[in-house]
Parts: structure tokens; C-alpha cells; sequence
């Protein structure tokens, strides 16, 4: 099974935005090919500007080729997402689905 390429903190907020926008950044621009794995099993809150880091770096990975991908995502995220309508953008998947 691969390993997440990122792995985003509790809290995806305007206090980590930038850490989250700078790891992505790099996590997409050092992926030749294939999906870029986010492992979001550890986040609890997500705001505004963490929606906003999420779907940018979406697009990036997009315009580059590539897929980002969410794993592992919480019960709370996912509704989270399901609420913003982000679920029809973002691609949510289970890290045991990777395998193989």
C-alpha cells in the first residue's frame, strides 16, 4: 500500500493555511505522475480557508495532470463536504482502497 504524500494536521484553518498550501505545492509539483494521497484521518476542523487551500491545490494537481486525493477522511469532514457540495470536486477515498 502506498503512503500518503501529505498528511494534513487537525485543524485546516487560517492558522495552518499556509503550512497546508506550501506542503500541497510541493507534494504536487514533486509528483511526476499519478494521484497526489492527502491523508486527512487526523483533521477535525476545517474552515473557510481550509476549503480554499483544499480546492486550489484540487485545481493544481488538475491543471498538472494529476489527481488529489483525500484519504481517510472523518465522518464530520465528510459531511462537512457533502454540505459545501465540495464531495462533487474534491475525491474522498479510503487509504485501504489504495491497495495493490
Amino acid at each position: 500500500m502506498r503512503t500518503a504524500d501529505v498528511a494534513l494536521p487537525a485543524r485546516v484553518d487560517v492558522t495552518t493555511s499556509t503550512d497546508v498550501r506550501y506542503a500541497l505545492q510541493i507534494a504536487i509539483d514533486a509528483a511526476s505522475t499519478g494521484d497526489i494521497l492527502v491523508d486527512a484521518a487526523t483533521v477535525e476542523t476545517v474552515d473557510l480557508a481550509g476549503l480554499g487551500v483544499l480546492v486550489a491545490a484540487h485545481r493544481k494537481a488538475k491543471n498538472a495532470g494529476r489527481r488529489l486525493v483525500l484519504c481517510d477522511a472523518p465522518p464530520r469532514i465528510v459531511r462537512l463536504l457533502a454540505v459545501t457540495r465540495l464531495h462533487r470536486v474534491l475525491i474522498l477515498e479510503r487509504m485501504s482502497a489504495q491497495a495493490g
